[in-house]
């Protein structure tokens, strides 16, 4: 049998960042993976002479070179270097105001320009943003206080009384408490689809602690696809002397009385120290964990609970074109097209495929003009469901046609929306639904978000409880249902800064 200080289960974001950190602190570490490539959702594929970026729409946390956000700074402790393109606006929102009146508005990242252009649309919303923002950079310097694996709780509450004292409110009341002005309190509203639940549920301190790393650093892009940034950081793993197994299914963790000891492989067992797994929790408790190692009855609730409560099951369109973004007239990288403001309607309509109207329209070769050949343009559309119910009614038979009949009304509502026509230049197209996310990533019903992150299961919440989610010695999960919820930036941080733990509990110290 084969013996590592540390096993890392699925190549994903948060696998890779976990591996990484295992390798760099000395540890002998293998990372299994049950695809052929690395990366999970962070890879990409083609389509006749285009290359598809599969999942990321815009990349949080990088930040300029001279101001490094989370992620650059994690790539950077890595040594993992990728090259980035800068997105330059934050978004584009066509949609009705909640008042009834038309929408369509183009906010630009930077806080200070973010605040000029909200005073622009929504005059006399300056102060109410000023105080809104202050408020966003006391949680930053939360998140960066709990990074450290030792923080000081006492100080914690002294120091952040605010900002603890909002976690158990939603966004909504958090901006209505504020007297955020309705119209602004709408553009705010937009990004609320980037964690899958709506404003009326949607935990404050998450919501605030994704839009203020968009809009103060900016979004960036990988100027390769997100297959760059996987492909960099797994060479720089076997720099470091880890191994990787594709091609290699984890089937079931070994344990020892309490304490996981291994990962049993379709290649056989392996033992190790520490596991971190990079795994819907669902799929440890209900698959991976021998029947006769008890699992705690805390874990079980959860589990129950949170099976009603999957996060956002995706469904994209990918277009290949064979005209140019400026042919096409295409100016914008990102436009969001809602069919309300209200959140709470659209979460309700995006659980039914009749009922979904909901997409966004990026063009990478806005912010990247060289991702794509000479004189082509590369589009997708996503959109998301909040039930797979829908999904999993459809006959067999039926699957092509649906899903092809959604694409066709999404790019429909596109080309009438904003008057760029599109359909007679799609060279390739390629649609993903939620099951072609499931089968791929191996996640329930396709929900590559994990759990939504509201009420008791907030991301603050899941902070504060630490250790408790890990009730098994020698294994930790991480990724999309860890601590951070769903999002690149997420998973890179749940993987290095939980691995961290793991090893200062190999090396005797608490986790």
């Amino acid at each position: 049998m084969i013996k590592y200080d540390a096993v890392v289960v699925g190549a994903g974001n948060a696998g890779l960042a976990a591996a990484l950190e295992f390798a760099q602190s000395g540890k002998k570490t293998l990372l299994i993976e049950q695809h052929n490539l690395p990366g999970g959702c962070a890879t990409s594929f083609c389509r006749g002479r285009f290359e598809f970026e599969p999942s990321l729409h815009e990349l949080c946390g990088v930040g300029p070179e001279e101001n490094p956000g989370t992620v650059r700074t994690i790539m950077d402790d890595f040594g993992v270097k990728v090259e980035w393109k800068k997105v330059d606006d934050c978004f584009r929102v066509i949609s009705t105001f909640s008042d009834g009146t038309p929408m369509d508005v183009t906010m630009p990242s930077g806080a200070d320009e973010f605040i000029d252009k909200m005073e622009f649309y929504v005059p006399g919303s300056r102060s109410k943003m000023v105080e809104l923002f202050d408020f966003l950079d006391q949680i930053e310097e939360f998140v960066n206080f709990t990074a450290e694996p030792d923080y000081d709780k006492k100080e914690l509450m002294a120091k952040y009384a605010d900002v603890l004292h909002v976690g158990a409110y939603s966004t909504s009341k958090v901006l209505d408490a504020l007297g955020m002005p309705a119209k602004a309190k709408d553009i705010l509203s937009v990004y609320w689809s980037y964690l899958g639940v709506d404003m009326d549920r949607l935990s404050f301190f998450h919501y605030a602690n994704m839009v203020h790393m968009y809009v103060k650093s900016g979004a960036y892009i990988p100027t390769h696809t997100s297959h760059e940034i996987s492909n960099t950081m797994i060479e720089r793993f076997r720099e470091l002397g880890g191994e990787v197994w594709y091609n290699c299914r984890a089937e079931e963790f070994l344990f020892e009385g309490k304490k996981c000891v291994g990962v049993r492989t379709a290649y056989g067992e392996i033992k190790a120290d520490y596991v971190l797994a990079n795994i819907n929790q669902d799929i440890i408790y209900g698959k991976m964990i021998p029947k006769t190692v008890p699992i705690p009855e805390r874990e079980l609730k959860l589990s129950a609970a949170r099976n009603r409560d999957f996060g956002a099951r995706m469904f994209t369109v990918y277009l290949g074109l064979n005209k140019t973004a400026e042919e096409l007239g295409i100016k914008d990288y990102s436009i969001f097209l809602e069919e309300t403001m209200d959140s709470v309607k659209d979460y309700e309509n995006l659980k039914k495929i009749d009922t979904n109207n909901y997409s966004i329209f990026l063009c990478y070769n806005v912010a990247n003009p060289g991702i794509s050949p000479e004189g082509t343009a590369m589009c997708s559309f996503t959109t998301m469901f909040t039930a797979a119910d829908d999904w999993n009614n459809i006959p067999q038979e039926d699957y092509v046609k649906v899903k092809n009949k959604l694409a066709k009304k999404i790019i429909d509502n596109f080309e009438e929306k904003t008057g760029i026509v599109l359909t007679p230049y799609i060279e390739e197209i390629s649609v993903a639904t939620p099951w072609t996310f499931a089968r791929y990533l191996n996640v329930p019903e396709g929900s590559v978000y994990g759990y939504i992150t509201n009420d008791w299961d907030s991301i603050l919440a899941r902070i504060l409880t630490g250790e408790k989610d890990y009730p098994f010695k020698g294994l930790k999960h991480i990724g999309t249902s860890g601590e951070r919820g769903d999002g690149y930036s997420s998973a890179y941080y749940s993987g290095k800064f939980t691995a961290i733990a793991a090893v200062k509990e190999m090396n005797g110290g608490n986790n």
